[in-house]
């Protein structure tokens, strides 16, 4: 295995950790490949929708859809650069099947200067049978070099020289 798939392999385990709603959703990276991803979230009751029919709820698709489309980009790139979600329309084709768990498949098919695009699908059973399809763009190099947190504010100084927490 190449070390540039190994570390994006790291990534993928990162973004899953390092995101508070990717976290408690439960989301797993099944395989990465060059520019593209496969990621599930196991179903259970916190992530239904509607109590009545069981169905996943429609915004824990689209943060399935969008984070294994980030993944893809990180997937394509041949060095990490942060990155951050420009558009992603999600076209929902039918509800997900109650008690299954749900798979997104990513694949980012084309990469600018500045800008990625993945086109990705989520399903139950079959891909093939999607419950939703997605297209996106991600801005590349999303904090222009900046370290993390660079675009914070600085805390403001209350009267008295001390700042405020």
């Amino acid at each position: 295995m190449s070390d540039h798939l190994e570390q994006t392999r790291q990534i993928a385990a990162a973004m899953n950790a390092g995101s508070p709603q990717a976290k408690a959703l439960g989301f797993r990276t099944l395989s990465i490949e060059p520019a593209v991803a496969v990621l599930t979230v196991p179903y259970r009751p916190e992530i239904i929708g509607d109590p009545q029919t069981g169905v996943i709820a429609g915004g824990v698709v689209t943060t399935l859809l969008d984070h294994a489309s980030g993944q893809a980009v990180q997937a394509a790139l041949e060095a990490f650069t942060s990155i951050a979600t420009l558009d992603l329309r999600i076209d929902y084709m039918r509800p997900a099947e109650p008690g299954l768990d749900l798979f997104a498949r990513a694949h980012c098919y084309k990469i600018t200067r500045s800008v990625a695009f993945v086109r990705a699908v989520a399903y139950d059973r079959d891909p093939d049978d999607p419950v939703a399809s997605s297209q996106a763009a991600f801005m590349l190099d999303s904090s222009a070099g900046r370290p993390s947190g660079a675009n914070l504010k600085p805390p403001r100084a209350k009267a008295g020289g001390k700042a405020k927490a």
